[in-house]
Order: structure tokens, then C-alpha cells, then sequence
């Protein structure tokens, strides 16, 4: 027999590996003899102290200062590479060789690896460490003097978009290279296909603006290649990466995810993986056709396959049926149709199974049952239905397993199906979103393995199981938005020493805590909207030092914020403390030092003037409270750095003076609401500084003068509502030229006056109109029926780009260890509607409204016909005008109107009929006017009440004065726009004078006619006897 030395490839722990060969027995003992006397003197020296008579090399050492005097290292973790320490082989990252000193190995990459704000499980301060962690600058050329370097890992560090160096590609013993995260950019070397001795090539997760390769040639000659990873490269242009891949071969994991590969490629004639066992080509171009897919499926040895948001449309390849080594499948994000395969359930040794996000429909087979290797099941966000299936108690190796957002329409018992023989394995549990209903099983603390268990979005009932705290390993809870009720104690908690995250939301439960109670748990995230907290601010909060996000809106706390929870405040990113009845002063609000908080702190009574405010501040709202003075100290105070907030409503308070002309500090604001304060004096000509500004609001407050040409800057705004001021002066035409994303003006209850421009039929997006209440004249312009979002029949709308929404996520992991995201919001985009004879509030559904006011000016002339062309308006009001004419026929075409208001104006002639199929009419004044004639018949406008058509010359049902002349013709279509004089009657019976005289004057005056007439006559008659035999 024969024993082969082999040095392991990255030298890990200076250990040499035995292999024991057989080969026949030709050796002699002698040599075998020989043999292992060398092996056991070979061994000796490698588990000796390796540094016991050898340092590293002089000129090595000096190649690591000049390689490190060119890094930036802010963490100080290369504070071992200093003269001091003459052996660098004892350096942090540093690996020699056994034997002769050279450096062999460079482990250099990030301790914590990719730095991901892990809010649940690594902290806030395990990511501050990951970013101090990083090393940068320039990659110095002296790493070409470490003769013997196998190993280099510089990856998750963040060297600020330099191209990877190319002397790279001359480090020729390099069988190891990790460059991945590291920040790096550019072209990829192609001398990097060079290093011939490359066992793995790791160049993933590129920022940037991404590392790129335009072929795949310069890979062709690393035959030893096992691993290679460019995911997130731009490699559109290398359309030789399946024919070069596929002539590696040593390759066994290949990993080419967002690469914007073209996947659509000619494939080779034969496949020559054939030591692949992992393939991740995701995120990529669509699947063309499913040739690649038919053409992977000969790969019968993968184990591991990503197709991850790929394209793929139709049923699950039937192609992977014969995939049977396949442990890992990732078929998530695709367009996946019709039910999930019976074959897929008989795949035994399938250990992750990802479906997420399809369009798959029917059951989920009790088959399941047979996936007894399954350790996780990922099925969220298709269109199943019907039960869970109770074979999964068979699956005792499941640990984790999200089935939300199918319509699976089950009972809380199918809890106890995780009861089987893996209730001690199982991890993540997610349902949330299932249509689950009933009560919670008080045995739910036997899933003792339980970290994350989100039943959120359900109908389950009844009290929250006390068994519940016995979930020691629990890091999030999702209970929001069910319909638990009852009391929520510290038994319940009891054990919940690891838990991170809870929400609980809109659920009406009481919490009963002691004011001394000592939580377990270091929260990160809490959310109690809508529980009952009692009247006291809970104090138990002080010792939640890691909280980041906090929501106690509408909790009933009536009480004073006490001063450590400001303090405490200084750490959040969301605080939300609305809809309560707190009190008091709030002092400045302190710098956040990890991110941009959003603070929402409105509907409350807390007084005084206005908190100075950090900087990083994002959100802001203070509104509906008591905060008096003015604006001047809160804008206009210096600050060390830019201000970054976006939202600030300050709207509904006691706040006074004018508004500061400073705005030029608050570039990035793209919502300001000022309203219902008391405000006076000018618009400040700084707000022209808000180029974001998407949305202003200063409503009811005492503003004067002309509105500023400056804001003609604010490209970007959607809103604008300066209604109930004293704004005078002309409505401007800039804002019909330069304002082209206007989706509301209102401009109600002002002095505006002067005609309406035709530069407002400019706004193309604008659904709400409101200049009603000033003193504007002239005509109505006809170009005014061509705003296009009025025309639109179909109710879709313009959403708002940043109006955000209220969403709780708890997340799945992707690579093993629990990951827990919260994503929470509050604010949505607003406007005060005057329709049906009130006004209205719209907010979720605004982007669904059209409403056009001009009531209450002096305009004058006609209705113009063009109106009728929008036909998705659903209010119109032009009452207390001038307006004179008749209605438009037309009228009827604008099917979607809800409200109608024609009233106190000149009109005249008859209501139109085609007013009878507004269907959807439910408020109507057409009321002192000069109409006449019958109203109309259809069971709408009979159900109106006679008040409607008041001071006119109406009859007809619902008035009570009848019609005396009833004509069929009178319903006919168009008749409704006859003058008062009808000049077709009038005409005809001309007519028929002027013909009966033409004839008969003659023969009754002038004898001759009159005898050769009658004469005529007499023969005629004399025929027609003879013809009928008649006549002797």
C-alpha cells in the first residue's frame, strides 16, 4: 500500500493530511519502511512549534507595513502589524508556512461578514462594529513580494469603487481569492484567469455601480476551479458564460445571481458538469423558453438549484422531476401557475423547498407528509387554498415553514398539527395572513424550539394563551390586526427572555402589568396600537435599552411623558405616541446617532412652543396639540449639519406670527403642512428652495397677498391647498405651465380675482379643482374639459409617491440564522373635498377622487359643452355664478357623477333627459335657475326632494305643480334643449299657410282659374265612371 502526502490547500492550522491509497503490494518493506520514517519525521515538524527556529521573512514583513500603511483602519484590528512584533507570522490574519516562514495565507475580511441591520438579532452596535470593521483604501503592490501567498480574503470590507488591482493576476500561487463585498468596481482583470492554480474564485456582491466582464474567456484555462461566485458583476455582455462554464472541469458551485445574464443563450451540445452540485443563475434575464431548464434538468447529480425571480412562467418544470439529488430548490418570485406537482412531494431527500411568491393555485397535498428530509417550506403570497395539511406532524425535521398569504381558510386547530414529531425542531412559524379563525390552543407553549411565530392578519379570537411565555427561544411575535381580547399579564412574558420583536397591534387587549414589573426581554421593536395601557405612561419601558421602534398610539395613556423616556428617545428610528391624551412640554428632540428617526406624535395635548429639532430627523408630526408661538426659533436655528427631514405637519395647533423666510434650510422636504393655525402675513419667497416639495398644505389661516412666483421652482409639486386665507391678486399662470404634476388645487375663500387662465388646461394629472368662494370672472374656458385625468372613466388614480404605509414584517431566513425586519410608516397624503353639500376628508382613497368647484365667483357666458368630455368626474358644482344658457345636453355622458350643483345661476330651457342616466347621482341642485318645462323621468330625479328645483318654472314629478301638455315626443332624446319659443312649430304652421293660400287664393279669387279648375275636375271624374263601368 502507499501513502500520499498532501498539504492541505489553504494550509488551515499548518496541518498535513494522510491519504491512504491502496495500490497492490509491490512495495518492498524496505522502502515502506523508509516511507514512514519520513512520514512520522514529517509529522513531528508539522505538530512542533512552528516558530520555534523559523520567523517570517524579513522582506515579507516589510511588504505587510507598506501593504498596511496604504489601508484605512478605523477599528484598529491591524494594530498587531507594527515594528514592535518583529514575527509577522503572529500578526491578526497572518499565516505562515510550517517550514520556511513564507506568508502563505491573508484572512483580512470583515469579522462580522456582510453588514446587514439585523435589528433583532445582531443589534444596532453589532452593526456599528461591521461598518467600523471595514478596511479601505488601496490595495498596495508590495502583496507581489509574498512569493508563496495561496490565500487572500479581503471580502465584506469596502474599498470606495476602485477597480480590482491588476496585479492581482501575477500572484500566481493564489489558490484562494475572495474579493466579494469588498466594494470593488470596474472591469474585472482578465489576467485573473492567470492564476492557474485557483481552487476558488470569489468575486460576489458587488457595489458600486457593480464590477463587470464583457466574456467569459479569460476563466477558460483555471481547470482546478472549484467554486466561483460573481453574483451582482454586470455580465450582460458575456454571452460565452454557459460554453466557457460548462468546459470547467473542476467545477463544482457556481453562483452567478443578478448578473443580468442572458439566459436565453444557444446551449452546448453536451454537458460537461459534471462535478456541479450547486447552481445559482437567479435575479437574472427572463427565461426565454424552457430549453435551459430542460437542458439543467440532465444535471442529475445538483443538489443545490436557485432560479430565484428568473421568469418562469407556466406550470413547475416538469424537467426537474428527474432532478431527484436535488436537496435545495429556490423557485421563488417567478409566475408560476396552475397546482404544485404530486412528483414534487416524492422528493425525499429534499431539505429546502421555495415557492414563494407565485401565482400557484389548488390544495397542498397531503403528500407533504412524504418530504421526510424537509427542514424548511416556503410557500407565502400564492393563491392556495383549503386545509394545512395534517401530514406535516410527520415531518420531524421541519423547522421552519411560512404558508402566509394564501387563502387557506383553516381553524386555530391546525396548530396542533406541529404538535407531531418535530415540535422540537421546528424554528420559524409563519401564517400570517391565512384567513386562520377561532381561539389560540393554550398547549402553544410546547413549541419550545419556537423563534419566530407570526400569526398576524387572521381571525383568531379569544384570549392570548398564558402558555405562550413558556417560548423562552422566541425572538418575534406577530399577533397584530386579529381579534384577541381579554388580559395580557406578566405571565404571559414570563420566559421570553430572547424575545426582540412583538407586535401586537389593533388587537382590543388589556395590558395589566405591575408599575415595578422587570421585563425579561431587551425589545427592539414593540408595537401595543390600540391595546389598553392604562392612564399612566408605562414605566417599565425605562429598562428597554434597545428599543428602536416603538408604536403605543391610541393606548389611552393620559399622563405627562416623564423625562427619561425623552432621553431614551434619543435611540429610536420610529416613535409613534399619537391618539392618546399626553401632556406637557416636549423638549428639543436629541440627535439620533444611528439613523433617520420618523416621529409621529400627533392627536395629544401637549402645549408650549415648538421642540428644537435634530437633524436626522426624517418625519415629524406634531399636529393636533396645543403648541403656541411661532415658527421662527424651531426653522430658522443653525445646524451643525443638513437637515434631512422629509414630512413635517405642524397643522391644527395654536402656533401664530409669520412663517420664517428660511426654508432654504429644509431642502428635502416634500411635505409641509401648515394648517388650521393662525398664521398671517406672505408665503415666504424661500419656500422656492423646496425643489422636492411634492405637497403643501396652509389651510385656514390668516395669509395675505399674491402667491409667490418662487414657488413656480417646486417642479415637483402634487398638492397645493391655500384654501380659507386672504391670498388676492389673479390665480397665476405658472402654475398651469411650470406645475405639471398637480394633482389638487385648492384655492377656496380667497380674493382671487381676474378670469381663469387658459394655462391651467396645461395640468394634465390634476383630479381636484376648487377655486369656488373668490371673486374670478369671465368666462369658464372651454379648454378646460381637456384635463386628462378627468377623462378617465376607469378608476385608477396618482398615487402619491411618498405617502407611506402602515406594514409589520417579520421576515424568513435566507441563510440559517434568524433575520427580522419591521418596516413601519403612519402617514398618508390628504385633502379637504367640498362634495354633496359637505365637506369631506379623504386620505387612503384620495387618489380615487375628481371634483371640480368653481361656485361662488361671478363667471359668466355658457356652460361649455366640453365639459361633458370628463366623463370621470364625480363632482361639479357651479353654483352662485352668472351663468346662463342652457344645461348641456351631454350631460348624462358623465356617468360617474356622485354630485351635481347648477343651482343660483341664469340658466334656461329644459333639463336635458339625458340627465337620467347619471345612475350614480346622489346629491343634485339645479335650484333657482330659469328651467322650465317636465323634469325628466327615471327613478334617480324622482327620488330627489322638490327643494332641488326651486325658483323655477319646473313640472313634474317631485314638484307639485303637473304638466298640462303631455307629449310621447317629449322624452325624446335632445329635446330637453329647445328655446322658450319652439320655432319647428312655428315654421310648420307658416308653411302650411303660405301652401294652402299658394293654391286655393287663386281658385277662390280669380274666375277663370276657378272655372277651368272645376272644369278639370269634372273630366277627371268622368274617366274614372267609364273605367269602372259606372257611367251610361
Amino acid at each position: 500500500m502507499t501513502f500520499y502526502l498532501r498539504q492541505s490547500d489553504a494550509f488551515e492550522n499548518n496541518k498535513v493530511t494522510l491519504e491512504y491509497i491502496p495500490q497492490g503490494c509491490s512495495m518492498n518493506l524496505f522502502t515502506r519502511a523508509v516511507v514512514l520514517l519520513f512520514l512520522v519525521y514529517l509529522i513531528t515538524a508539522t505538530t512542533s512549534n512552528r516558530n520555534s527556529s523559523m520567523l517570517c521573512l524579513e522582506n515579507e514583513r516589510q511588504a505587510l507595513l507598506r501593504f498596511k500603511n496604504d489601508l484605512t483602519d478605523y477599528s484598529g484590528r491591524l494594530s498587531s502589524w507594527n515594528m514592535v512584533h518583529n514575527d509577522c507570522c503572529y500578526w491578526a490574519g497572518v499565516v505562515c508556512h510550517s517550514f520556511n516562514g513564507h506568508v502563505v495565507e491573508l484572512h483580512l475580511q470583515n469579522p462580522y461578514g456582510y453588514c446587514t441591520f439585523n435589528i433583532s438579532y445582531a443589534g444596532r452596535e453589532t452593526y456599528m462594529a461591521c461598518e467600523m470593521n471595514k478596511l479601505g483604501g488601496k490595495i498596495n503592490p508590495s502583496l507581489l513580494n509574498l512569493e508563496q501567498l495561496s490565500y487572500l480574503d479581503l471580502s465584506h470590507n469596502d474599498f470606495g469603487g476602485y477597480q480590482i488591482p491588476s496585479f492581482i493576476s501575477s500572484l500566481r500561487t493564489l489558490r484562494y481569492l475572495n474579493l466579494s463585498g469588498a466594494g470593488f468596481g470596474g472591469l474585472i482583470p482578465p489576467g485573473l484567469g492567470n492564476l492557474s492554480y485557483l481552487r476558488t474564485l470569489d468575486l460576489g456582491s458587488s457595489s458600486y455601480g457593480f464590477l463587470r466582464a464583457e466574456n467569459f474567456r479569460w476563466l477558460s484555462d483555471l481547470s482546478f476551479l472549484q467554486y466561483l461566485d460573481l453574483s451582482s458583476a454586470n455580465l450582460s455582455q458575456a454571452s460565452d458564460w454557459l460554453q466557457v462554464t460548462n468546459m470547467l472541469p473542476s467545477l463544482v458551485d457556481l453562483r452567478l445571481s443578478e448578473c443580468n445574464l442572458d439566459l436565453s443563450v444557444s446551449l452546448p451540445n453536451m454537458v460537461n458538469f459534471t462535478r456541479l452540485a450547486a447552481l445559482d443563475i437567479s435575479a437574472n434575464r427572463p427565461f426565454g423558453s424552457s430549453l435551459l431548464i430542460n437542458w439543467l434538468s440532465s444535471l442529475t447529480g445538483l443538489r443545490f438549484l436557485n432560479l430565484h425571480l428568473s421568469g418562469i412562467s407556466g406550470p413547475i418544470p416538469s424537467g426537474l422531476e428527474n432532478m431527484t439529488s436535488l436537496t435545495h430548490v429556490d423557485l421563488s418570485y417567478n409566475n408560476l401557475t396552475s397546482s404544485i406537482p404530486h412528483w414534487l412531494y416524492h422528493f425525499r431527500g429534499l431539505e429546502s423547498l421555495n415557492l414563494r411568491c407565485n401565482h400557484l393555485q389548488g390544495s397542498i397535498s397531503d403528500d407533504i407528509g412524504n418530504m421526510t428530509s424537509i427542514m424548511s417550506i416556503y410557500m407565502s403570497l400564492n393563491e392556495l387554498e383549503g386545509r394545512i395539511p395534517r401530514s406535516i406532524q410527520k415531518l420531524c425535521s421541519l423547522e421552519a415553514i411560512y404558508l402566509d398569504g394564501n387563502i387557506l381558510h383553516d381553524t386555530s386547530d391546525v396548530l396542533q398539527i406541529f404538535f407531531g414529531c418535530g415540535i422540537h425542531s421546528l424554528r420559524e412559524l409563519n401564517l400570517r395572513n391565512c384567513s386562520i379563525s377561532g381561539p389560540l390552543p393554550k398547549s402553544l407553549g410546547r413549541l419550545s424550539s419556537l423563534k419566530i411565530l407570526n400569526l398576524a392578519h387572521n381571525q383568531l379570537n379569544g384570549t392570548l394563551p398564558e402558555s405562550i411565555g413558556q417560548l423562552s427561544k422566541l425572538e418575534g411575535l406577530a399577533i397584530h390586526n386579529n381579534r384577541l381580547e381579554g388580559f395580557v399579564s406578566e405571565v404571559h412574558f414570563a420566559n421570553l427572555s430572547n424575545l426582540g420583536v412583538f407586535f401586537g397591534n389593533d388587537n382590543p387587549l388589556i395590558l395589566q402589568v405591575s408599575p415595578k414589573w422587570s421585563p425579561p426581554f431587551q425589545l427592539v421593536t414593540l408595537g401595543l396600537r390600540s391595546w389598553r395601557c392604562g392612564s399612566k405612561f408605562p414605566s417599565w419601558l425605562q429598562a428597554q435599552q434597545w428599543l428602536i421602534e416603538l408604536d403605543l398610539s391610541s393606548t389611552g395613556i393620559s399622563d405627562s411623558v416623564p423625562t427619561w423616556f425623552w432621553n431614551l428617545s434619543s435611540q429610536f428610528i420610529y416613535l409613534n405616541l399619537s391618539h392618546n391624551q399626553l401632556h406637557g412640554m416636549i423638549p428639543s428632540i436629541p440627535k439620533v446617532e444611528l439613523t433617520y428617526p420618523l416621529m409621529h406624535l400627533s392627536h395629544n395635548r401637549f402645549s408650549g412652543s415648538l421642540p428644537r429639532l435634530s437633524a436626522n430627523v426624517v418625519e415629524l408630526d406634531l399636529s393636533r396639540n396645543w403648541f403656541t408661538g411661532g415658527l421662527s426659533h424651531f426653522l430658522c436655528g443653525s445646524t451643525d449639519k443638513p437637515n434631512q427631514l422629509t414630512i413635517l405637519n405642524l397643522g391644527d395647533n395654536l402656533l401664530s406670527g409669520d412663517i420664517p423666510d428660511c426654508w432654504m434650510n429644509w431642502t428635502l422636504l416634500i411635505y409641509v403642512a401648515l394648517v388650521n393655525n393662525n398664521f398671517k402675513g406672505n408665503i415666504p419667497s424661500s419656500m422656492g428652495y423646496l425643489s422636492c416639495l411634492q405637497s403643501l398644505h396652509l389651510r385656514n389661516n390668516s395669509l395675505n397677498g399674491e402667491v409667490p412666483v418662487a414657488l413656480h421652482k417646486c417642479s415637483e409639486l402634487a398638492m397645493i391647498d391655500l384654501s380659507e386665507n386672504e391670498f388676492r391678486g389673479s390665480i397665476a399662470s405658472w402654475m398651469g405651465k411650470g406645475l405639471l404634476n398637480l394633482f389638487s388645487l385648492n384655492l377656496r375663500s380667497n380674493k382671487f380675482s381676474g378670469q381663469i387662465s387658459s394655462d391651467i388646461c396645461h395640468l394634465d394629472s390634476l383630479q381636484i379643482l376648487d377655486l369656488a368662494n373668490n371673486n374670478l370672472s369671465g368666462e369658464i374656458p372651454r379648454c378646460m374639459g381637456h384635463f386628462t385625468a378627468m377623462t378617465r372613466e376607469l378608476l385608477y388614480g396618482h398615487q402619491l409617491p411618498y405617502a407611506l404605509y402602515i406594514s409589520e414584517v417579520i421576515s424568513y431566513s435566507r441563510s440559517g440564522e434568524i433575520i427580522i425586519y419591521s418596516l413601519f410608516g403612519g402617514f398618508y397624503e390628504n385633502a379637504y373635498v367640498v362634495t354633496k353639500g359637505s365637506v369631506l376628508q379623504y386620505d387612503t382613497l384620495l387618489f380615487l377622487v375628481r371634483s371640480m368647484d368653481l361656485s361662488n365667483n361671478s363667471l359668466s357666458g355658457e356652460i361649455p359643452k366640453e365639459l361633458t368630455s370628463l366623463v370621470g368626474l364625480q363632482s361639479l358644482n357651479l353654483s352662485g355664478n352668472c351663468l346662463t344658457g342652457v344645461i348641456p345636453k351631454k350631460v348624462g355622458d358623465m356617468k360617474l357623477l356622485e354630485s351635481l350643483d347648477f343651482s343660483r345661476n341664469q340658466l334656461s330651457g329644459e333639463i336635458p333627459s339625458s340627465i337620467s342616466r347619471l345612475t350614480f347621482l346622489h346629491y343634485l341642485n339645479l335650484s333657482f335657475n330659469n328651467l322650465s318645462g317636465r323634469i325628466p323621468s327615471s327613478t334617480q330625479l324622482q327620488s330627489f326632494h322638490a327643494s332641488c328645483f326651486l325658483g323655477n318654472k319646473l313640472c313634474g314629478p317631485p314638484v307639485s305643480k303637473n304638466c298640462t301638455v303631455t307629449s310621447d315626443n317629449r322624452n325624446e332624446e335632445g329635446k330637453g334643449d329647445r328655446p322658450e319659443v319652439d320655432w319647428f312649430y312655428l315654421c310648420m304652421a307658416l308653411g302650411f299657410a303660405v301652401g294652402f293660400w299658394a293654391v286655393c287664393g287663386p281658385i277662390l279669387f280669380i274666375q277663370s282659374w276657378r272655372h277651368a279648375y272645376f272644369h278639370f275636375l269634372e273630366i277627371i271624374w268622368c274617366r274614372l265612371c267609364i273605367a269602372f263601368g259606372i257611367c251610361h
